[in-house]
């Protein structure tokens, strides 16, 4: 019987790398996709094999996937592009194309909490329609993994914190959301694909260990780097636009990052799952705040 091959999109990015190295450390095969093949050397070295090209050209991606056991199927956060949930659909009608031409069996999306609905969730909304399209694809399985907000995006506040000795945003300052780490929907992606343990179309959901509101985001990452009276601020919703456009965000994108955290605000962007061992993963908002964010606060 032949070797299961691994198709990894994203490779370069915070989930994709990890799904790359842990299924390159049990010896096996791996091809990764990127735009650039230079950025996936670290993957080459490891022997995984490399292909080149765009994830919206579906004839590329069909050679890619030919072969290929399972595929890790991620639309790229392309938020320079006018028309992002067209980009996104088009990202998706190019893998579904690709996915049942080459005859994958398997397909594990990144997906994201809130992709339940169909509008009203901002960048989500074209996750939602690729789930959609993923489902329709004949004869595969397909599992949509949606973590909650990612701990990464605070990241983006450093300028902020630096700039101003405030956090801000606008989500509300006491509302519980799931804040997932990107390097655990990694290592859930790689235990599922190596696995391949689902059938037909599911969804996991991924919460991390607890929710969590902005305030106590902030005081976890205001105690990691010396600022223990650092305060959150919930800045009204204009206010919130104007300033991501004033850091170089394009306004259309601005805009779906202001209406997901309405969303979450409201409590129509919510968990769909009960909290469960499948669902939540082992991260801490501590932990990111201590081992991710505060070496990138020193080092920006």
């Amino acid at each position: 019987m032949a070797e299961n091959l691994y198709v990894v999109t994203g490779a370069t990015g915070n989930v994709g790398k990890i799904i790359a190295e842990r299924l390159l450390a049990q010896g096996k095969r791996v091809r990764v996709i990127g735009r650039e093949a230079s950025r996936l050397e670290a993957h080459a070295k490891k022997g995984a094999e490399v292909r080149e090209g765009s994830l919206e050209d579906a004839a590329f991606l069909t050679k890619a996937f030919e072969g290929a056991t399972a595929v890790f199927a991620m639309i790229p956060p392309n938020f320079s592009v006018s028309g992002f949930r067209a980009f996104q659909n088009r990202v998706a009608n190019a893998f579904a194309s690709a996915i049942e031409k080459a005859g994958v069996k398997y397909v594990v999306s990144l997906s994201s909490i809130g992709a339940n609905l169909s509008a009203g969730v901002g960048p989500v909304n074209g996750l939602h329609d690729m789930e959609q399209r993923f489902n329709r694809i004949p004869n595969v399985n397909v599992l949509h993994l949606r973590p909650g907000y990612f701990m990464e995006n605070l990241l983006g506040n450093i300028g902020m914190i630096k700039g101003m000795n405030i956090n801000g945003g606008p989500a509300r300052a006491d509302v519980p959301i799931p804040l997932t780490a990107t390097q655990d929907i990694g290592e859930v992606a790689a235990r599922r694909l190596a696995a391949l343990d689902f059938k037909g179309t599911s969804v996991q959901e991924l919460h991390g260990p607890r929710d969590v509101t902005m305030a106590e985001a902030t005081k976890a990452l205001g105690a990691a780097i010396g600022k223990p009276e650092l305060p959150y601020v919930a800045f009204p919703y204009e206010d919130a636009r104007k300033g991501m456009v004033g850091m170089g965000l394009p306004a259309e994108a601005a805009d779906m990052f202001v209406e997901l955290n309405k969303g979450f605000n409201d409590g129509t962007v919510k968990a769909t799952q009960p909290r469960s061992a499948q669902t939540t993963t082992p991260t801490s908002i501590e932990d990111f705040a201590k081992n991710v964010f505060a070496p990138a606060f020193k080092a920006s």
